[in-house]
């Protein structure tokens, strides 16, 4: 599937064009919109947002220090594979990052935050049987959700910054495999941190974010063409 045929919201040209630019790429290629091996056109992209090339090729820049892209000179900018490695690294920062998160919030129990968590879980479950790659942000809401209440916004803003592989996968579990062990999940680190049980939590916390240790054997037998065999 090219750029041509995707749809993606036109950026403000009122605003600054490059993060615009980058978020709507990036979005492309974590929802697996772009597969690997997709080649993209500096003049095609920029026609597409109305842009010129220069807001473009940093796109494609910051994409490729992201692993996302790969820039060969003279021949043009293609989606690359995923990365394992990338994939493990990301999964292993989470973990280690938010198991502490939810112990901060189960020992603190900020004012409002589980009804908050369990609005958005409600939202979840709503949304998995009939849309299932609409998980995946509101998956990330929740994960953002706890790092604020624990008083780490910027916690999740690393995260954030490292997990584009990861995210690739994420679509596909969500679109693949069933949601509703991820939201059970999701409401056994609820009820540990309205329970006031910071080991619970993270107990829970990290049990969700090893499930991705499963599902990828699985994931990569269905996608074989998606991996990276030699960044692993």
């Amino acid at each position: 599937m090219g750029i041509g045929t995707i749809h993606i919201e036109q950026v403000d040209l009122s605003a600054p064009v490059g993060p615009q630019l980058i978020r709507a790429l990036r979005q492309c290629i974590t929802r697996n919109q772009l597969e690997p091996g997709t080649r993209l056109s500096e003049a095609e992209i920029g026609a597409r947002f109305g842009v010129s090339r220069q807001p473009v090729r940093e796109a494609f820049i910051k994409l490729a220090e992201e692993g996302l892209l790969e820039i060969r000179p003279q021949r043009g900018s293609f989606v690359r594979k995923i990365s394992l490695g990338a994939v493990m690294d990301a999964r292993f920062v989470r973990e280690a990052v938010e198991a502490d998160i939810v112990k901060l919030c189960a020992s603190e129990r900020p004012e409002g935050l589980v009804e908050e968590l369990r609005a958005q879980i409600a939202a979840q479950a709503a949304l998995a049987d009939d849309h299932p790659t609409a998980f995946v942000p509101l998956d990330d809401e929740f994960h953002q959700t706890l790092a604020r209440g624990a008083g780490r916004p910027n916690a999740w803003a690393v995260i954030d910054g490292m997990k584009s592989q990861m995210d690739r996968v994420r679509q596909m579990t969500s679109a693949h495999f069933p949601l509703k062990h991820l939201i059970a999940q999701h409401t056994a680190v609820v009820d540990a941190i309205d329970a006031g049980d910071p080991i619970a939590a993270e107990t829970a916390m990290r049990g969700h974010l090893q499930m991705i240790l499963s599902d990828l054997p699985a994931i990569r037998e269905a996608f074989p063409d998606y991996f990276d065999p030699d960044a692993a």
